[in-house]
């Protein structure tokens, strides 16, 4: 299970992965796409890390489809999410301080299944997400999201 752990400049303990993650709002762009993690039971974005010889927006394509089965092309950047007092720990010992970038994608394609990575997914209104156990660092990328600006977040 992945856990954050929050403290002044703790990322300097870990190393830099870049992550990608996507918002997919419904047709009427009252809800969002939301999945629960396997490893930890959480509500998220759908997205995960970048692999070497990929685009930014390639690995939130590929990480869209490979946990809910949804083929997406990206529509636009929503911000860049950065902190150096948030390292992740896995279980498997890696420790990272991660560069995220969540963009706006919309669904070309595809059907919606749950993954290896995935226990149940659902779309939910903002009000909804309010009452979910959300992954801690997707909450400002949602809020972000819903904000209804189409400037572009530095954070």
């Amino acid at each position: 299970m992945a856990k954050i752990i929050v403290g002044h400049r703790v990322g300097q303990n870990g190393t830099i992965r870049v992550g990608c993650s996507a918002v997919i709002f419904d047709e009427d762009r009252e809800k969002i796409l939301l999945t629960r993690r396997e490893d930890n039971n959480q509500w998220c974005l759908p997205g995960g890390g970048m692999e070497p010889g990929e685009s930014a927006s390639e690995t939130c394509v590929r990480e869209v489809e490979e946990e809910t089965g949804l083929h997406v092309t990206i529509k636009r950047l929503i911000g860049v999410y950065t902190t150096p007092d948030e390292l992740i720990v896995y279980r498997d010992g890696n420790k990272i301080q991660l560069v995220a970038l969540c963009f706006e994608a919309e669904i070309v394609g595809g059907e919606l299944r749950l993954s290896d990575e995935t226990t149940e997914y659902g779309y939910f209104s903002y009000q909804e997400i309010q009452g979910l156990d959300l992954l801690m660092n997707h909450a400002r990328r949602i809020e972000d999201a819903y904000s209804g600006k189409t400037t572009t977040f530095i954070r």
